[in-house]
């Protein structure tokens, strides 16, 4: 079989990290990876060296992602600024996200018009789905009100499908592992209906696409761990509270929003599977991994600081200091 050429950008990212351990275990890929040159990502991808080509540079520089684009058959494009950083910084958002994606896309329409083009995008292009947490392909995309992050994904979502690539759009559920506790927790509604996927069995979904084009075609799909991977977010926070040693997820009220973030249940996230069979982990499976992760005197340690450690929490959530300055915009936003 010929050696087919795989361009990962992103490979220094939890998912896209994945995918790259998972695509070097193939000896008939010729992989580049395409990122930003960071301590941190050397690090990653030195012992893969000799079996990758590292192309480093920004992907809203044309001349940069020209030298990537050349000659590739695939690309699996997991490249992106997510929140909480989206938030903070809409324009680095939509550049990267956006006018990053087009040049991509343009350049391979240039150097590799035949390339197959399978884009990572998110649930968060449904936007709130309390009241309706069953999600199909084919729903309305109405991101939540200030989601910029959600509507660059919508935007790329439209440059591919109007592009002369072939492609195939995958949008994540919730992916777990590795997940750094920001003030996004409290932008989450307490009630939420979770579906997690871990960064290993999300990546080997975006390495299994590879090989099921024609499946895959011009078609979009959405990616969750499926009903192993489902609780609701109270339940999801609490076990991992308990995994750190933090004990009960006492908040006062007002610490979590009422409304306007996003995930649900994919209602339809089989068709994904039965194609590409990448579910491996159940969400028990993710907190056995995350609890590996911490160690006795940690967790020790945690449980000893866990009041001072929650005041430290509360002090970033926005919804919790909207309550309490009465701020009337910001509580419209977060509340019911």
């Amino acid at each position: 079989m010929k050696n087919i050429r795989i361009l990962l950008t992103g490979a220094s990212g939890t998912v896209g990290y994945e995918t790259l351990k998972q695509l070097v275990l193939k000896d008939k890929y010729r992989i580049t990876v395409f990122d930003l040159e960071s301590a941190s990502a050397t690090k990653k991808f030195t012992p893969f060296k000799d079996k990758i080509t590292i192309i480093y540079g920004d992907i809203t520089n044309k001349a940069d992602v020209l030298r990537a684009t050349a000659n590739q058959d695939v690309v699996i494009h997991l490249a992106a600024i997510i929140p909480p950083l989206a938030d903070d910084n809409p324009t680095l958002a939509h550049n990267v996200n956006v006018t990053g994606t087009q040049l991509l896309i343009t350049s391979l329409e240039i150097q590799s018009p035949k390339a197959f083009f399978i884009y990572s995008s998110s649930i968060s292009v449904y936007g709130d789905r309390l009241k309706n947490p069953y999600i199909n392909v084919g729903d309305p995309l109405v991101p939540s009100e200030g989601d910029r992050y959600g509507q660059t994904k919508i935007e790329a979502e439209t440059l591919l499908q109007n592009s002369n690539l072939d492609w195939t759009i995958l949008r994540l559920a919730a992916i777990m592992g590795d997940h750094k506790i920001s003030k996004l927790m409290f932008h989450q509604p307490l009630d939420t209906s979770l579906e997690i996927a871990t960064p290993r069995d999300t990546a080997r979904a975006f390495v299994n696409a590879i090989e099921n084009q024609t499946q895959l075609s011009k078609q979009i799909f959405n990616l969750g761990g499926g009903e192993n991977c489902r609780m609701s977010y109270s339940n999801f926070l609490q076990r991992s509270f308990q995994v750190f040693g933090l004990g009960n997820l006492d908040f006062p009220a007002h610490s979590f929003a009422d409304k306007n973030f996003h995930c649900g249940y994919y209602a339809d996230g089989d068709i994904l599977e039965n194609i590409l069979h990448f579910r491996r982990d159940t969400i028990e499976d993710y907190f056995k991994m995350e609890a590996k992760k911490v160690s006795p005197l940690k967790k020790a340690a945690a449980s000893i600081l866990k009041k001072h450690i929650k005041w430290y929490l509360l002090k970033q959530s926005e919804p919790f200091a909207a309550y309490k300055e009465k701020d009337q915009a910001l509580m419209q936003h977060y509340f019911n």
